[in-house]
């Protein structure tokens, strides 16, 4: 029991500083700029954290299968502690970019184990509350991040939002020193050369969603990395992703319902806010705080959900879930100058709620329909289809709205786009079968 509580501190501090970094350069970032200078390279401080950190997940999730939770999960927290040093350290905008992308292999390398970790530790009823504590984590990071970044700012430097890491990270390698791992790996080569074209191809992917020249060459090098990938890992005795996950049509139309989900309407949390500071004349403050009801939704559904997996079944479950995210872009869509504060709550409160579904039946479904040794693979290649939808969302709904002649219309153009994306991913839920998952978690005796 001590094991399981250290670890679990570890994951929590480990998630709070990676998920505090992936938004808390928003309000420093024009400071940095200022005294760095490199312009021209403001949008990569981003741009190079974000790719990192996707690419590397699912690679993470593989090798903690081959070597064990705790040495991958280990690694990942070193490389985020050297990469926050080194940003901190900083003196021209290239080096922040490239420190920051050191910074973004470790937060890969740590995002997938608290569902992975947490799968290995709690049953399937328990396991609902677990993930519903994580989701506190990444709230409380959404509302910290700003003020941390304006505290800094303001009192000491920008350089102390990545030195604040260093104790934090600290703690959390302490604590995870004492855990004594459930899971025992089943060894394995390491698939390099999958690792490597999986990675090329994914970031020509994400690059053609920052980039502002040359997309099209981009894209095309992506697809075709990703299609050689493909071929490779069909004649590999241990791939990086097992073709029993690709031939699982269950985890495979999960895999495309998250991806549709979150590519129609998860990036609603980048976009609100500036609904709510351009048009309701709310505070930078007040903005953020609508989001938690995003959270708080999500908490409230998450506790029961794996009791509800128990009793109703996965399907019926991600069914609902899109229900409620089509309900939530119903909601996005009738957003005009009138609605201020309140409407968006409640608004964010429902997409919460399909979220909160969709997230946690979709994680724990990834891990019951496999095999113990593909658990983590399975795991993390479910966030990241969830993660890839995010960011070719928010860039298509950047395009809606940085293309419309004035700023409501590109509001209701990117939204609109999000409702209909989110009545595809309501289709898609409905191709999801659920005898496969009741006979596995029979047999599990789950």
């Amino acid at each position: 029991m001590k094991s399981r509580t250290t670890v679990m501190i570890s994951i929590v501090l480990a998630m709070l500083v990676a998920s505090i970094d992936t938004t808390i350069m928003n309000t420093t970032m024009p400071m940095i700029a200022k005294e760095l200078g490199g312009f021209e390279l403001y949008a990569w401080a981003f741009a190079s954290y974000m790719i990192t950190t996707t690419v590397l997940s699912p690679i993470a999730g593989r090798l903690s299968d081959i070597f064990g939770r705790k040495k991958v999960f280990g690694f990942g927290i070193i490389l985020f502690f050297i990469g926050s040093l080194l940003c901190g350290m900083s003196q021209s905008m290239l080096q922040l970019v490239i420190f920051r992308a050191v910074q973004g292999i470790g937060a890969g390398f740590m995002m997938p184990f608290p569902a992975i970790i947490a799968g290995d530790l709690f049953p399937i009823e328990k396991r609902g509350k677990i993930q519903a504590f994580f989701t506190a984590m990444w709230g409380l990071s959404a509302l910290l991040a700003p003020l941390l970044g304006a505290f800094f700012v303001e009192y000491m430097s920008w350089r102390w939002i990545f030195y604040v890491n260093l104790p934090i990270c600290l703690l959390s390698l302490l604590t995870l020193l004492p855990y004594q791992e459930v899971y025992e790996p089943k060894k394995a080569s390491v698939d390099y050369i999958g690792a490597i074209l999986f990675a090329g191809g994914v970031s020509f992917l994400l690059l053609d969603t920052v980039v502002e020249k040359n997309q099209l060459f981009y894209a095309v090098l992506g697809i075709l990395f990703i299609v050689i990938f493909y071929f490779f890992e069909r004649k590999q005795s241990s791939p990086l992703v097992p073709l029993s996950l690709v031939s699982n049509k269950t985890i495979k139309w999960m895999n495309m319902n998250g991806f549709l989900g979150c590519a129609a309407l998860f990036g609603t949390s980048s976009y609100i806010p500036l609904f709510l500071q351009h048009v309701a004349h709310q505070s930078l403050f007040t903005s953020g705080v609508a989001l938690l009801g995003m959270a708080v939704g999500w908490m409230m559904v998450s506790v029961p959900a794996g009791k509800w997996i128990l009793k109703y079944g996965y399907r019926f479950l991600l069914i609902i879930g899109n229900v409620l995210l089509v309900g939530s872009g119903a909601l996005l869509v009738m957003l005009n100058q009138g609605h201020g504060f309140w409407y968006v709550f409640i608004t964010m409160f429902v997409q919460g709620l399909a979220f909160g579904l969709l997230s946690t039946v979709g994680v724990i479904g990834s891990q019951q329909m496999v095999e113990p040794h593909q658990k983590g693979i399975s795991t993390s290649f479910f966030m990241f289809s969830r993660n890839i939808g995010t960011a070719i969302g928010v860039t298509i709904m950047g395009a809606f709205l940085t293309k419309a002649p004035n700023f409501m219309t590109g509001i209701h153009h990117l939204f609109l786009f999000g409702f209909v994306g989110s009545i595809i991913a309501l289709l898609t839920s409905f191709l999801i079968k659920e005898a496969e998952e009741n006979i596995r978690v029979q047999k599990q005796g789950v």
